[in-house]
């Protein structure tokens, strides 16, 4: 397939009820949008198949929808670091950073994830802060890198608790799912991620009038089967 093909599928796929919902939104950072959802368009990206070079074509449009499937079909071993701070710098739209950092991301599987995420945990640019703690909670779940410390993961809990209060809702969203995804990993790692769960509550991340609930990330490491599958 080529950009003109993938437009054409996501045309053929146009969803009115999503875009009656995109009309409402408020930034759409100038981005047009067929109104699928993020399921279906997993669906459609299975179709077009990995393409590292159409991946790159189709973040260029000014089509949100060609963009999240760009960011799906990319080959995690052709990402650079060069790519990875282009792409970031062009996000704006919350959708676009969840699927870019987080959602089973594609840069999460690249090689320079760990390294990426370590330096954008530093940055003071925030949509970079947003994806590195994304791309913590996929990293999360990698048992097999090992860059993967308990001392890395220890630090992020340790940032998440000093910084969590002076961030903006999104960055506390992507915070409190770092938050969850470490804590779910080891015993150990629990452990201190319920104490640091426990000190800041339930994370109120809605910006701009938004009625979600606040996300208690307490509750998702204290089932009884998370329990058992770390022997607690």
């Amino acid at each position: 397939m080529n950009t003109s093909d993938v437009l054409a599928l996501l045309e053929q796929n146009q969803n009115e009820r999503g875009l009656a919902h995109w009309a409402k939104f408020k930034h759409t950072g100038g981005l047009k949008s067929f109104g699928i959802g993020l399921t279906q368009l997993r669906k459609l990206a299975k179709k077009v198949g990995r393409n590292h070079e159409l991946a790159l074509e189709l973040w260029q449009t000014d089509n949100h929808d060609a963009k999240i499937i760009g960011l799906l079909i990319d080959e995690p071993k052709k990402i650079t670091r060069e790519q990875a701070e282009a792409q970031v710098e062009g996000l704006g739209i919350g959708s676009l950073t969840h699927v870019f950092s987080s959602c089973d991301a594609t840069l999460a599987k690249a090689p320079i994830a760990f390294d990426v995420a370590k330096k954008w945990l530093d940055s003071d640019h925030k949509l970079r802060r947003q994806s590195a703690y994304g791309l913590v909670y996929e990293l999360s779940k990698n048992k097999r890198n090992k860059n993967l410390t308990d001392e890395f993961f220890v630090d992020c809990i340790n940032r998440i608790e000093a910084e969590i209060g002076n961030e903006s809702g999104n960055v506390k969203s992507t915070m409190g799912g770092a938050l969850m995804g470490i804590g779910k990993r080891n015993k150990v790692l629990n452990q201190r991620a319920i104490l640091v769960a426990t000190k800041i509550g339930p994370i109120d991340f809605n910006e701009d009038g938004g009625t979600c609930d606040p996300f208690n990330v307490l509750k998702h490491l204290t089932t009884d089967s998370l329990k058992d599958k770390l022997g607690i």
